[in-house]
């Protein structure tokens, strides 16, 4: 069994989506930027529910945790059957196992990626993306047990608290991960893109480096949303690319809402810098 799997892991809202537009603008290598709604043909998602019910068949129930867990090694599996050198997985799962079942096996993993965003700001990001409260986002992300449920074509996720989420991806010895931080990639784009292809051992063109970083810069992929709109936007929202910005929160979120993240994450958050 190839273990070509490079996991693109984060704590959803944390700039997963920008990595995987930069790294499919990377491969394509084209004269003008890739289509955002042409990205997902560069990579997969570990829990798209067509991806299990092709494994599965019609009796995979959704709703049955368990069942669907039990059918993940076998969609692994399938990804890597296709003897690619490098498959990118997209993942918004903690570093875990659920129902007995190990989620991110070496057999088949490469390596990994993870984006680590500053808890507060995704918080506004979280909640604007599913139509819910701050409250309710601050209260999921500091829960042991926090998973979403079926939805649309998707499976169950395990996200566990945030700083779990963070600890568990930055610090497995399973098989090499790199942690980028969300605000560096904001600040030094083309040097925090090419740490991540040199760690997933592909070849770096230095112009070809920085064409892709403007391909997928936040510019360029607002205005194509506003042109042709994105399919994974939610429909809670007017917009998937919003700002673009770090710090959102000092605006967005409210005092004692802060005050809250920083006690229940401040070990975390101070290790990776979010702490001043």
């Amino acid at each position: 069994m190839k273990n070509s799997i490079v996991w693109l892991a984060s704590f959803p809202k944390s700039g997963n989506t920008w990595t995987r537009i930069f790294l499919a603008n990377y491969f394509a290598n084209r004269d003008a930027p890739l289509s955002i709604n042409e990205a997902d043909r560069f990579g997969f998602g570990d829990s798209v529910l067509s991806m299990y019910q092709r494994v599965a068949g019609p009796g995979l129930d959704v709703n049955n945790k368990p069942q669907v867990v039990s059918v993940r090694n076998h969609v692994l599996q399938a990804i890597v059957a296709n003897n690619a050198d490098l498959n990118f997985v997209k993942t918004h799962n903690a570093f875990t196992n659920a129902y007995g079942v190990d989620l991110f096996p070496r057999q088949v993993s490469r390596c990994g990626i993870y984006i680590v965003r500053n808890p507060q700001d995704v918080v506004l990001s979280y909640a604007r993306h599913f139509g819910i409260s701050h409250e309710d986002v601050v209260m999921r992300m500091s829960r042991s047990d926090h998973l979403t449920l079926p939805y649309e074509n998707q499976v169950t996720q395990f996200l566990g608290s945030w700083s779990d989420h963070v600890s568990g991806w930055a610090s497995t010895g399973v098989f090499p991960v790199l942690t980028v931080r969300y605000e560096d990639m904001l600040d030094r784009p083309v040097d925090s893109f090419r740490a991540i292809l040199q760690h997933i051992g592909a070849p770096v063109d230095e112009a070809r480096l920085e064409k892709a970083v403007r391909f997928s810069s936040f510019d360029e992929v607002s205005k194509q949303e506003r042109e042709q709109g994105f399919k994974e936007a939610s429909h809670y929202a007017d917009r998937f690319f919003t700002k673009g910005e770090a710090g959102q929160w000092r605006e967005g979120l409210a005092p004692e809402l802060s005050r809250k993240i920083r006690k229940q994450h401040r070990k975390v958050m101070k290790k990776h810098g979010y702490l001043e």
